[in-house]
């Protein structure tokens, strides 16, 4: 247990993790639109999601050469359910969290596949 709440607080200990979880409570995304939300270099997004995966707050796709992310399901240990709920409840209001939304919007906008593309993600 103490391992598995040092996991997810590590996890949570960074902006741009805190950011991607709260955006995947709209629900699943592609690693592409992730990038662009977050406008960091796909190896940075790699490295923060796989921390997400390790502390089990996402699980992943894959299909094909897509990788799509989603919060941990009803499967997730108590833990994972608790930290989430605790950071839908406490950002909800934040002006960040905010203009991601609204970034988000757009971005759902896009075809995946040239939003990939675009990024050199073919």
């Amino acid at each position: 247990m103490l391992r598995e709440l040092l996991d997810i607080t590590k996890a949570l200990a960074d902006r741009n993790r805190l950011r991607v979880v709260v955006a995947l409570g709209g629900g699943e995304l592609c690693v592409c639109q992730i990038i662009e939300l977050l406008g960091l270099a796909p190896s940075t997004v790699s490295k923060h999601m796989s921390i997400l995966r390790q502390a089990r707050l996402v699980d992943t796709r894959k299909d094909g050469r897509w990788v799509h992310y989603r919060l941990a399901g009803s499967g997730a240990p108590a833990a994972v359910k608790d930290a989430l709920r605790w950071l839908r409840r406490h950002l909800a209001d934040d002006p960040e969290i905010a203009r991601d939304a609204e970034k988000l919007k757009a971005i759902l906008k896009l075809d995946p596949e040239v939003l990939c593309k675009g990024q050199g993600r073919s």
